[in-house]
């Protein structure tokens, strides 16, 4: 009978190689990390990680999914209303920007400055993930350049038209005179404390 296949262990050793070679190892040091004596032993593990989401295999190049790059450990949930018994138990382990990022290639990142969104939870210092592409519906927060100036507010559209509202009643609505550009939408707010 084949011995089972710690999958964890694995992915373990390769997260420690990749962590020190900033790379993928070939099959002749996976050889030696996993003690294998036949590249049929790499060749079936590999194909286990692939399916398992940790690799992806394209002909005969391998490359790591952050799933397995990812360093930090997803332990558990934690209540945010009345307290419970705690158990720290490793579930997962994942990468921010597959976590945060849906798409890549239309995602960028840009700084908060002012503080015309603070009562969306959007403070100065802020970063914000931004998703170029999809048309913005009304109550999403868009990048947008009104009249060759750049902000983020909510994007509106009502009988009177399209306006930019902010969030801090400091600030009044602003209406297009000319010119709107919609660089994108709003996804994710990071916050480092």
């Amino acid at each position: 009978m084949a011995k089972k296949m710690d999958i964890q262990e694995k992915v373990g050793h390769l997260r420690d190689f990749y962590a020190r070679e900033r790379r993928v190892p070939g099959y002749n040091e996976m050889l030696e990390i996993f003690d294998y004596k036949s590249k049929n032993a790499v060749f079936q593990l590999i194909k286990r990680l692939d399916e398992l989401g940790y690799l992806i295999k394209t002909g005969r190049k391998i490359a790591f999914t952050g799933k397995l790059t990812g360093n930090i450990r997803l332990l558990g949930a934690v209540q945010a209303g009345f307290p419970s018994p705690a158990e720290e138990e490793l579930i997962d382990t994942l990468s921010l920007d597959e976590f945060l990022v849906e798409k890549p290639d239309a995602t960028f990142m840009l700084k908060v400055t002012g503080d015309s969104m603070i009562e969306a939870g959007i403070h100065p210092d802020d970063m914000v993930l931004i998703e170029k592409g999809p048309s913005p519906k009304s109550g999403d927060i868009v990048i947008a350049c009104v009249d060759g100036e750049w902000t983020m507010k909510y994007f509106i559209r009502d009988r009177s038209g399209i306006h930019l509202d902010p969030a801090n009643p400091k600030y009044a609505p602003i209406r297009p005179e000319n010119t709107l550009e919609i660089a994108g939408i709003v996804k994710t707010v990071i916050r480092k404390y």
